[in-house]
């Protein structure tokens, strides 16, 4: 199968106004979306769309409201005149565990013919808004690192401007991950790193049930990790940006890929 299990590390690390740094070890699946069915058969604590131990669910990435992966993916390159016949899509995401799962950020990648051709970078924040940066090509790359950049137009935390830019790195799932985005602010200082890097691990029940053990309470230290690192830059005085809730999901085109 193209879907592969990687015990990875997830690393956000501050430098200005204040240094602040955690990072936390968490199993991440790079899911090919074709074979979630075949998926749920190999894995019986595995569901797609049904609750269970470990889960994937359409209601948590692209629309969120059920209408599945592809077509999300599908219609956003065709709106920017990308068209491909033979599409197979990928995406790198904690699975719900016991119905529950919190991604800040998941990485969807698009193949033509094994040929990389776009890559969607959804972002959420805790308030459970999303906005998906993504790049996408028609020329033909053999490269295994992509680097690319935009400016940032979503809001993440409180104590970081909107004027500000993103640089990705991003090496392609294979044996290894490693994801790396640092944020610029306008004087092109670097502001934060965050990064998760990691590598294959056997996919199968006693793998997801070892890492179920190890750490149950993984997605709840997910949040309270990134709130505690909110709340000391509070107490150091940092300086708070308010925001307007976000009502709709948005997306944005940032070029080539």
């Amino acid at each position: 199968m193209n879907t592969k299990l990687y015990s990875t590390t997830v690393v956000h690390e501050r430098f200005s106004e204040f240094k602040n740094k955690f990072k936390y070890s968490v199993l991440s699946m790079c899911i090919d979306y074709d074979e979630l069915i075949a998926l749920t058969k190999k894995i019986k604590i595995f569901s797609y769309n049904k609750f269970n131990i470990f889960s994937y669910n359409d209601n948590d990435h692209g629309y969120r409201d059920g209408r599945s992966l592809r077509e999300f993916v599908e219609s956003h390159l065709v709106k920017n005149n990308f068209f491909y016949k033979d599409l197979n899509i990928q995406i790198i995401c904690f699975p719900r565990i016991f119905g529950y799962v919190f991604n800040p950020l998941s990485v969807i990648y698009c193949y033509n013919k094994s040929n990389l051709v776009a890559v969607f970078y959804e972002v959420k924040n805790t308030s459970n808004e999303q906005h998906t940066y993504f790049f996408a090509s028609n020329e033909k790359k053999n490269i295994i690192e992509y680097q690319h950049q935009c400016d940032k137009n979503f809001y993440v935390s409180p104590f970081i401007g909107m004027k500000a830019l993103y640089k990705f790195r991003n090496q392609l799932p294979q044996d290894k991950i490693s994801i790396n985005i640092d944020l610029f602010d306008e004087k092109n200082q670097k502001i934060l790193t965050a990064s998760q890097y990691g590598k294959k691990i056997s996919l199968n029940s006693f793998t997801l049930l070892r890492q179920l053990i190890s750490s149950p309470l993984i997605t709840i230290k997910i949040i309270v990790g990134i709130l505690y690192e909110a709340f000391f830059i509070f107490l150091k005085g940092g300086k708070y940006y308010k925001k307007k809730k976000k009502m709709i999901d948005t997306i944005s085109f940032e070029g080539e890929l």
